[in-house]
């Protein structure tokens, strides 16, 4: 037990009086935990159901993960293997092909940060301020997500047809303009696959912002209202501040969805035209399988170890930077 005196020194009338108060401050002992306390506790028990899980998650999570790390450093036709070191870091480091598709692939993420990230916020937001037919815009909203997306991808390489014969062609054809190579044209094609490529993300994240949204007070809105707010007030100053958790962890989510993409580029252009839509995925898929069965396959897991640690890296950092601001 601690016993601190605090003296207080008061004149009241040119008297000085003397006031005594005393802080009491008790230290309980901390339960120790031993092994013994640990199996009273049914800790062996509850590992005993937890092993099964552990060992699944494992086996199909971990054990890929060690064997890309340890191939990496292997040159390998899954038949015949040969420990080569670092041989495969530098091949790779030093093809010219490396540069392009880091570009390209900063290209896409930019592009869908810049038009992608901000589309579901503002839909989520409008979809809030209806009162009438709420679940079916919600719905609709959904419905891409719902899509396979070798189907979607598809789907919008039809809309993307040249020609005037093109469905997104004839559209701009009523209005007299076009037609437009879509796929073909060096300049417009990596913003149709982020076009593509929002529609078909944009759902799951306007799930995710509605449902953060219904946890806003009323009252705050109609506090606002009182005020004179309008509604950009409102969003500006009641929406977004309860969104800021929720934004931080999508921003970096899109991050690392956009810094992978490899659907859009292999099944609309393969990273044509002339590379240009070239991203690293898409690399590491050509070294593995571009060629014939049995390829580079030591490269191909050289560079998803430099990406997998790039974006670890990354993700540390934006979250310890980020960490005052999504919180406070």
């Amino acid at each position: 037990m601690v016993t601190d005196d605090l003296v207080v020194a008061v004149r009241p009338s040119g008297r000085r009086t003397r006031i005594t108060t005393r802080f009491v401050t008790q230290h309980t002992r901390r339960r120790r935990h031993t092994p013994a306390t640990w199996l009273r506790g049914g800790g062996l028990s509850a590992l005993v159901f937890a092993l099964p899980a552990i060992f699944v998650f494992g086996w199909f999570s971990w054990l890929p993960i060690v064997k890309s790390v340890v191939m990496s450093f292997q040159k390998t036709n899954l038949i015949v293997t040969t420990w080569v070191g670092l041989a495969n870091f530098h091949r790779v480091l030093a093809d010219p092909l490396l540069p392009i598709a880091i570009r390209n692939t900063l290209w896409f993420a930019l592009l869908a940060l810049v038009f992608g990230f901000p589309v579901p916020l503002v839909a989520a937001v409008l979809m809030s301020e209806v009162r009438r037919w709420k679940g079916l815009y919600s719905v609709l909203a959904y419905l891409p997500v719902v899509i396979p997306p070798v189907v979607a991808v598809l789907l919008w390489k039809f809309f993307y047809t040249p020609g005037p014969r093109g469905v997104f062609n004839q559209l701009l054809g009523s209005v007299h303009l076009g037609p437009v190579l879509w796929l073909q044209d060096k300049a417009i094609v990596m913003p149709a696959l982020v076009l593509e490529a929002t529609w078909a993300a944009a759902g799951g994240t306007i799930i995710i912002y509605l449902a953060a949204l219904t946890s806003v007070p009323a009252e705050l809105y109609d506090a606002a209202e009182v005020d004179g707010a309008s509604v950009w007030g409102k969003v500006w100053h009641v929406t977004m501040p309860h969104l800021r958790g929720v934004l931080f962890v999508t921003f970096i989510l899109q991050i690392l969805a956009t810094a992978q993409v490899f659907n859009e580029p292999y099944l609309f252009t393969g990273g044509g035209p002339s590379n240009r839509t070239l991203t690293v995925l898409l690399l590491i898929y050509n070294y593995a399988f571009g060629t014939s069965l049995g390829g580079r396959y030591g490269e191909a897991t050289a560079l998803s170890v430099m990406l997998a640690v790039v974006l670890a890296i990354l993700s540390v950092l934006y979250f310890r930077l980020t960490r005052r601001w999504s919180t406070s």
